[in-house]
């Protein structure tokens, strides 16, 4: 049947934080199936797909094809934000299973694009923290957030809103915030210890061949300790209240 395109419950919780009628890119879209899937569901959704490579960019195209979708889902060749034009009234972007570092670089690149953006759902695999600086640093507030568990790994989705004049940080403990997530801190979803108990593990391993090395970095041992701190803190459901 045309409306039955499965996808991953990560992009279907992506999919629940776009608006209803929406007008969206999804950059590095790979398949298409987000676009196509949200316009399925929504009449009225229209979706850009933008691809970097070729091959992400023919499957796109095949997968718009095979759902009749080429009146609402419109795919581009081109590197991230590049992809949008003036003529574009995209109001929301979705950029998910990158790294962090990827994801800040291709807002960097593309800011001139973003003054017209109302909404950003960043999914990372990676420095979920970089992305949230990046963020408070731009007139992005982040308004949502919470981790979905999908075939053994966990990811954060971050939704981030321009013109909010509230924000979600305390000043007292805004590096704390940063790293785990304002939102994320509050709710401690199961997931949230899941991933923090994996992070404390690697984290541990990585200050302990730090230690051992010929060449020590003291501050970034120091940095390292401080994280190690904070993450028994939040596992132990300690106090949070001090940065």
């Amino acid at each position: 049947m045309q409306n039955q395109l499965k996808i991953s419950n990560r992009l279907k919780q992506i999919a629940s934080y776009l608006h209803e009628g929406t007008f969206f890119a999804d950059i590095g879209s790979d398949h298409a199936y987000l676009p196509c899937y949200v316009c399925l569901q929504d009449s009225n959704a229209r979706a850009i797909a933008g691809e970097v490579k070729k091959g992400p960019y023919n499957s796109a195209n095949e997968t718009v094809k095979r759902f009749n979708l080429q009146h609402a889902v419109d795919v581009r060749l081109g590197n991230g934000l590049a992809v949008l034009t003036e003529k574009d009234d995209v109001k929301q972007i979705v950029i998910a299973g990158m790294g962090g570092a990827l994801i800040t670089s291709i807002l960097e690149e593309g800011q001139e694009k973003l003054a017209p953006i109302e909404r950003l759902v960043l999914q990372p695999n990676t420095n979920a923290e970089a992305v949230r600086i990046w963020l408070l640093n731009h007139d992005f507030t982040i308004t949502g957030e919470t981790i979905v568990e999908e075939h053994g790994h966990l990811y954060e989705i971050i939704v981030a809103d321009s013109k909010i004049k509230s924000s979600p940080y305390d000043p007292h403990r805004l590096q704390k915030q940063l790293m785990f997530g304002p939102y994320l801190l509050k709710k401690k979803q199961k997931e949230f210890y899941q991933k923090w108990k994996a992070e404390l593990k690697k984290t541990r391993h990585v200050l302990q061949q730090m230690k051992q090395g010929t060449i020590k970095d003291e501050e970034k041992i120091i940095r390292f300790e401080q994280r190690i701190k904070w993450i028994q803190e939040v596992l132990n459901d300690e106090s949070t209240d001090e940065c």
